[in-house]
């Protein structure tokens, strides 16, 4: 997504693209792509979901879930491949995949997330023993 982002010019260099690292430094532009390639995923994963049988197909409610699910799912995960500075092409798909996988994408980091508190000691639920 960074050859999206506005590019800097510095002194005695080339123009060189610097990512912000702040939810707010992007472009609106970066933020369209990322929702809609969200969205996309999971309009997929609800239309297979429709072919299975698992969801009506007039389900107007269901479907705007899913697809509020899938963009914030996209989100969180461009922001996380910001963050470990993933290369642009892994980081679409990624995007795109996580968008398919709308919550059990969220899930997945969710567990992930705990697991790693734990080792530092910082959760301590019932549910974790």
């Amino acid at each position: 997504m960074a050859f999206l982002l506005p590019a800097k010019k510095q002194k005695g260099h080339k123009k060189m693209l610097t990512p912000p690292k702040s939810p707010f430094g992007y472009d609106l532009l970066v933020y369209v792509w990322v929702i809609f390639l969200s969205v996309l995923g999971g309009i997929v994963n609800f239309t297979r979901k429709m072919r299975e049988g698992k969801v009506r197909v007039f389900n107007i409610t269901e479907f705007i879930g899913e697809l509020v699910t899938s963009a914030f799912s996209g989100l969180c995960t461009f922001w996380l491949c910001e963050w470990a500075n993933l290369d642009q092409l892994l980081m679409v798909v990624f995007v795109a995949i996580s968008g398919h996988m709308g919550s059990r994408a969220i899930m997945l980091f969710e567990r992930w997330a705990e697991d790693k508190f734990q080792k530092l000691g910082g959760v301590n639920d019932a549910h974790h023993g």
